[in-house]
This record gives structure tokens, sequence and C-alpha cells, in this order.
């Protein structure tokens, strides 16, 4: 149906009356923990022998019969084309009890996830706006137990840094929406409901995007580098992001294509600019660093624009008392790594496809990236022999 128009209070109303009551009789039909517990009981009722090992198993023919027992709501969880999908190498040709229940326990979550994201979808088109999916996360936090000790006062920042991560990755035109279907296809949810688990592991949450020690870390590092306390940075204070290794020529792109003010960086724009760089293995991450360094907006780099980032290295190389490399052997190993389909030309699915996107960004943008892979003969080496060393201890 078309959207009412601004002025049709009325047909508003009742396109979100109409939704909401759409919303509640599909959060009917899922089952509650009830139901889920009385098919746990028919299926353990209904295994079939012998067993093998600790796993309890069924076959096809007692399935169904707990299909027709289990109501109508499970209905649907009871056919030959889920059971076939169950269906693995059992010689007796049964599924496993407890892959059959996680896979029913997994359709009724991600249902009760698209409705409770549905919620916030005010459109009522199927997807959420920044500020719908904002509402979403700052909804979820008091439910989550390890999120508890955040301070009221950093729950925007922490929203901002959560939400960033979603847009990064599921907008890569940038359109300002993303679709509800994309939100639990991917896995970023199950990150931030795994903060909902009080006993998670110190290594869970570092590696954790949304937990709270990794939004302090990227807030702090912000803090850390905006040396003149205005919120914002310049070009000279994010040049000491990381180990303060990348060239000057790539911080003139970032201030040159991304938002800024008054040629300062924003947090939200530093966000994307960290999701970028800590993740160069990912397509939207290279999208990202390959529109920097597409310095003629051709969409492919040739060998003009590797040799003007790369030249950038060379300085910094001097600069450091090393002996410069020369670029020509650099070229001709980027062209090896990236087999691009055109010989003179590298395009971003070039890079993409040859997954040395991370690699051969590092050596045009960092000296350290370019130090770590000139490098990387000598540090297998000794990793080896650290290797060595403890296995002789």
């Amino acid at each position: 149906f078309q959207l009412p128009a601004e002025d049709e209070v009325l047909l508003q109303k009742l396109r979100e009356e109409s939704r909401a009551v759409f919303l509640q009789r599909k959060s009917r039909e899922l089952l509650d923990n009830e139901e889920l517990q009385n098919l746990w009981f028919l299926l353990d009722k209904h295994q079939t022998s012998p067993m093998i090992g600790e796993e309890a198993m069924i076959n096809y023919e007692n399935f169904l019969k707990v299909g027709e027992k289990a109501g109508p709501k499970c209905k649907q969880f009871f056919t030959a084309k889920i059971f076939a999908k169950l269906l693995h190498n059992d010689p007796y040709g049964r599924i496993s009890i407890m892959q059959f229940f996680n896979y029913v326990m997994r359709k009724v979550w991600l249902h009760q996830t698209r409705i409770g994201l549905s919620l916030y979808d005010v459109a009522g088109q199927g997807y959420l706006r920044e500020s719908d999916l904002e509402n979403y996360i700052l909804e979820l936090i008091p439910t989550l137990p390890q999120l508890d000790g955040l301070e009221k006062s950093f729950y925007s920042f922490y929203v901002c840094t959560a939400v960033r991560k979603f847009f990064f990755f599921l907008d890569p035109l940038r359109t300002g929406k993303i679709k509800i279907q994309d939100i639990l296809a991917c896995s970023f949810l199950d990150d931030l409901l795994e903060l909902r688990d009080e006993e998670l592991s110190k290594e869970s949450q570092e590696t954790n995007w949304f937990s709270a020690p990794s939004a302090l870390r990227v807030y702090g590092q912000y803090l850390n580098l905006d040396k003149d306390h205005n919120g914002m940075l310049s070009k000279e204070e994010l040049s000491r992001y990381g180990t303060g290794t990348l060239t000057n020529i790539f911080l003139d792109r970032v201030f040159q294509e991304c938002l800024t003010y008054d040629g300062e960086m924003d947090y939200k724009t530093y966000l994307d600019f960290v999701l970028a760089l800590e993740n160069r293995k990912e397509p939207a991450a290279l999208q990202y660093i390959f529109k920097l360094l597409d310095i003629e907006n051709k969409g492919h780099l040739n060998v003009f624009s590797l040799n003007y980032f790369f030249r950038a290295i060379q300085e910094q190389m001097k600069i450091h008392g090393q002996e410069p490399v020369s670029f020509q052997d650099v070229k001709d190993e980027i062209f090896d790594m990236v087999k691009p389909k055109d010989p003179y030309k590298i395009s971003l699915q070039d890079l993409i496809n040859s997954s040395q996107g991370d690699t051969v960004t590092s050596i045009l943008i960092d000296l350290n990236g370019f130090w770590t892979y000139e490098n990387r003969e000598v540090l297998v080496a000794s990793d080896n022999d650290n290797t060595a060393d403890v296995d002789d201890t």
C-alpha cells in the first residue's frame, strides 16, 4: 500500500495500528517456552534406538508422530525437506534430536528478533533508518548484563559506536537505511546478543565490537588523539592513530573524501575510519580504502596511483634512515599478488577476489604495514625460533 502523506494523520494512525496488530498476531504464532519444553519432551520420548555415543536420534516415522502430537504451531517444522536437510551419515537414516531442536529454536529466535526489529520500522517498509536502529539498541542496553557497568552519560557514544558497525558493513551505498532481512542475515546481532551472557570470557569481550571494553577502547583512543579537546580530530591529530605510521598522502585523501566539519573529523566519521582499517580483509573496508586510493576517480588503480602512494612510503623510509625500495619491484609484486583481469589496472573486485587486499592496502598507506610485509620471512623465522624455544623449555 502507498504510504500516507504527512498531512493524512488519520491514515497514518490507521497504518500504525494495523501494523501493531499484525506484529502481535505474528508474535502469538511463535512457540513460547512452555510449547518448546513440550516439544523437547515429545522428541525425547520418541527417540529411536540404537544409541550411538551420547547423541539421541529419531527416525522419519517417529519424527512424523511427534509432528502430529506437537500441535499446529509446530507443523511447519515437521516436513520431509527439513528432515532431509538435517540427515547426515547415520546408518539407520535418523537425525539428531538436539540438532533438530536447535534448528527450531534458531527459527523461533529469528522470527522473534524480526518482529522486535519491525516494531522500530516506523515507515513499515522492511528497513531501519539510523535513528530507528539507535532507538532499538538504546532500549536493548538494559537487557544486556555485560553492559551493566556503562555510565548513562556514555550511552549515546555507545549507541553511535554500535550503530556505525551495522551501517558501515550493511549500507555500502550510504543510503541511510538497512533492510531488516540483512540485519538478521549477518552475524552482528549474534555478537550484540552475546552480551546477555554474564559469564562471557575476557577474550570474547575484547574481540566483540559491541562489548563495553571494546566501545570504551575505541572512544578512549579518540579522546587521546584529540589533543586540543574540541571534540573533533584534525589531520595532524589523526596522524598519531595506531602506530602513527600512516602516510601523509593517505591522510590527505581521508580528509578530502570523508565528511568533515571545517576540516576536522567527528566521532562518527572516525568510527568509519577505524572499522575500515581494523577489518581490511572485508569487502566493505576495501571499498572504503579503494575510494581513497583511486585519486583519479576512474574505478581502478593504475601504475600512476600506486606510485603516487608508494612515494610517500619511500620518503618515510628515508626519514627513518632505511634503504629505499624500488617502486618497480613493489609494483610487480602487487600485480603478482592481485592478478587483475586487466594487466595494467586493478579494480576493486580484483582486490576482493585476490584475498590479498589487506596486504596490498597496507603496503601503500602504512609504513609499518609495508615494513611487516618486507620483513615477513624474517618475522616468520623468528616466530619459528620462539616456538622452538618454547618447545625446548
